[in-house]
């Protein structure tokens, strides 16, 4: 059996494998950014406000982060075809529903059927490519993922914007349709079916963890959500939630080691692994870096150079370009040289684009920060696949879902985390200075410092990280990896 270490080229079963999920993960990932430019117009649409518009996507995004962890038990109780169908379904239900909808109450409300089926769909994508790639391919096939995670959320207000200028926000639900008929026909054909699941069969649910830390992971986001809105963490309408989300996770991080019938949702001796817990810590802190450059970027291009929110949405397009060219060279590094070296030079590379934004200011032009925004991509991007793949490495395969669940919400939580913080970095500069006089430049360059704070954390926790794949993991990858490209020619 020849091994796949160091073999560059992924066979067309697997290539195919990686076009449909990713066609199919492409439009929840759109759909969570997408409509957030569309707030205004819904508010005159429905005739209500803003803060009770803004729960069609707040509802969005608790809907998924509830479902996410609740899909790494599904995997095991009802195969991957059949629950990524289910998915995306639930998903193009929400969808149609959602251009249908006739006030707000039944926007929010079906937007959050949508949420559910992203948090379906979402997971799973690393789940099928992730089994299929192996560990010796891991990284490259993580790198290719990325591209789509990578621009999606930049990618997400300028598509979003574009149709709703053109054909109407209902324009901006009716688009999955087609995408998503696609792609259900598309997988019944290739998606591999997996271990026949019988009925009855399968893990048990872990009922007590699922009302734990579903709802726990749900009050953190919201309390991170309202922080970034209100730009302050000591708001009643922060600290509850907060606190309450935190005591429900620690509750279920009490019952997860205790548990002995049921196996937990998310087995917390996962993190007792140094490598699983660095890749996963690392994973959170580029979503946080990542949204933080998202909502202060545009933020910058529109206070200080006066743009419209249209072009400060193009403007911070090259900081996913970036990341969507880096991904996929540094996944196929990562498969030779291990996860290290590349995240290192990932995270400097981050650090000092991110030092360059900061001595950007209303009189600088906008190549020099499009410039730094690009190479801030490129290092993200740099960390981004390689340690995915060191994930995937460091997981055994019946643990693979639960894997994904952690990165999914971590990934949220983090990018939550990233424009709070922002938020209030820019609310406390903003206090003190008045933006017109040149003086509120600051806020924009602590912002840019906490992104470098970021980064020099991943460089630090760098070592941490798995090294070069030994020869015994390439080994073991090679049965894996043989699986999957069999699975993947079905």
């Amino acid at each position: 059996m020849t091994s796949h270490i160091g073999d560059d080229r992924l066979d067309p079963g697997l290539l195919r494998l990686i076009g449909v999920t990713l066609l199919g993960g492409i439009m929840g990932i759109l759909d969570s950014t997408m409509v957030t430019v569309a707030a205004d117009t819904f508010a005159d649409e429905f005739n209500t406000s803003l803060s009770a518009i803004s729960w069609a996507t707040t509802g969005y995004l608790l809907a998924l982060t509830v479902t996410i962890p609740v899909t790494g038990w599904a995997v095991g109780r009802f195969g991957v075809k059949k629950l990524w169908l289910f998915g995306l379904v639930l998903f193009l239900v929400g969808s149609l529903a959602s251009a249908l909808a006739w006030n707000a109450g039944s926007l929010v409300v079906f937007r959050v059927v949508q949420g559910v089926g992203a948090g379906v769909v979402d997971p799973l994508v690393l789940v099928i490519l992730a089994r299929a790639a192996g560990p010796s391919r891991a990284g490259r096939v993580m790198g290719m993922m990325g591209v789509v995670l990578s621009l999606g959320p930049v990618l997400g207000p300028v598509l979003g914007g574009v149709m709703l200028e053109s054909m109407g926000w209902r324009s901006m639900f009716f688009i999955n349709l087609p995408i998503g008929i696609v792609a259900v026909l598309l997988a019944l054909r290739v998606i591999p079916a997996g271990p026949t699941v019988a009925r009855g069969s399968g893990p048990r649910l872990d009922l007590v963890g699922a009302l734990l830390m579903a709802p726990g992971l749900a009050a953190v986001l919201l309390a991170l959500t309202e922080a970034g809105e209100r730009a302050r963490f000591t708001a009643p309408s922060v600290v509850i939630p907060l606190v309450l989300g935190v005591a429900l996770l620690v509750g279920y991080v009490i019952h997860a080691l205790r548990a002995r019938r049921t196996e937990p949702l998310i087995d917390i001796r996962l993190f007792s692994s140094r490598g699983f817990a660095a890749s996963v810590t690392v994973q959170g802190l580029v979503g946080l870096a990542t949204f933080a450059v998202l909502f202060a970027l545009p933020l910058s291009y529109q206070v200080l150079h006066g743009h419209g929110a249209r072009a400060a949405g193009l403007l911070v397009a090259p900081l996913g370009l970036g990341s969507a060219l880096a991904m996929p060279l540094a996944g196929r590094l990562s498969d030779r040289l291990g996860a290290r070296n590349p995240v290192r030079g990932g995270a400097v590379v981050a650090a000092l684009a991110s030092a360059g934004l900061t001595r950007i200011g209303a009189d600088s032009g906008e190549v020099w920060s499009v410039l730094a925004a690009f190479a801030v991509g490129l290092g993200l991007g740099a960390v981004g696949a390689p340690t995915m793949g060191a994930l995937y490495r460091t997981l055994p395969p019946e643990k693979v879902p639960q894997g994904s669940s952690v990165v999914y919400n971590l990934n949220q939580l983090g990018g939550a985390l990233g424009v709070a913080c922002v938020a209030l970095i820019l609310a406390a500069f903003g206090s003190r200075a008045a933006v017109g006089d040149g003086a509120g430049t600051g806020g924009f360059q602590g912002a840019f410092w906490f992104v470098f704070a970021v980064a020099l954390v991943i460089l630090a926790a760098s070592p941490l990280l798995p090294g070069r794949p030994g020869a015994a993991t390439a080994a073991g990858a090679d049965a894996s990896a043989a699986d999957g490209s069999s699975l993947a020619r079905q």
